[in-house]
């Protein structure tokens, strides 16, 4: 009889580790993906003044303009990691093409404003890589629990489902050169 209410309760106290567990990693993986949605805001917050920056030195190259406007409303409005990451791979292309225009204008990239946007902008996109690598790691270490026996009967009975990864397109891989010399 004691055998029997000890097995159970190790059962219990088991079952209660691992179903806490995933609600840790859960909770973690949110926390993660507000992290990347901090920093891809501060990245989309700094576009209209880069714009307004190079506007006034390459007035005539409107749809590079529209693309980045654009690109930067599609990622205000994403709501699943699946649409920011597709939104945020879509001003990557956007922003690549607006500071290839840059490149044409001395006077620009000597501005010190347009440096020091410049500089901003890189500093968000390295924080923006280390938040993915952040919530994909958190992701990684869920995925795996439900996938593994016997977490993954608990994950099961309480549909605790995998999570998707925060992945860019391979043009989007490629990083920005913000750097003019």
């Amino acid at each position: 009889m004691y055998i029997t209410l000890g097995l159970l309760g190790v059962l219990v106290v088991y079952l209660v580790a691992q179903y806490n567990g995933f609600v840790v990693l859960k909770t973690r993986i949110q926390e993660a993906l507000s992290g990347i949605d901090v920093q891809l805001k501060r990245r989309a917050d700094l576009i209209p003044n880069v714009i307004e920056t190079v506007k006034g030195y390459a007035k005539h190259e409107k749809s590079v303009f529209t693309e980045v406007t654009k690109a930067r409303t599609a990622l205000m409005g994403a709501q699943s990691p699946q649409e920011k990451a597709q939104a945020d791979n879509m001003l990557t292309g956007a922003l690549k093409s607006l500071f290839a225009v840059a490149e044409a204008y001395p006077d620009l990239k000597a501005n010190t404003n347009f440096q020091d946007l410049q500089r901003q902008l890189e500093d968000t996109e390295d924080k923006v890589a280390y938040s993915r690598q952040f919530y994909n790691a958190n992701v990684l270490d869920f995925n795996t629990k439900v996938q593994m026996f016997p977490s993954n009967m608990i994950a099961n009975a309480f549909a605790f489902k995998a999570f998707e990864f925060f992945e860019a397109e391979e043009e989007a891989k490629k990083s920005i050169k913000v750097k003019f010399d």
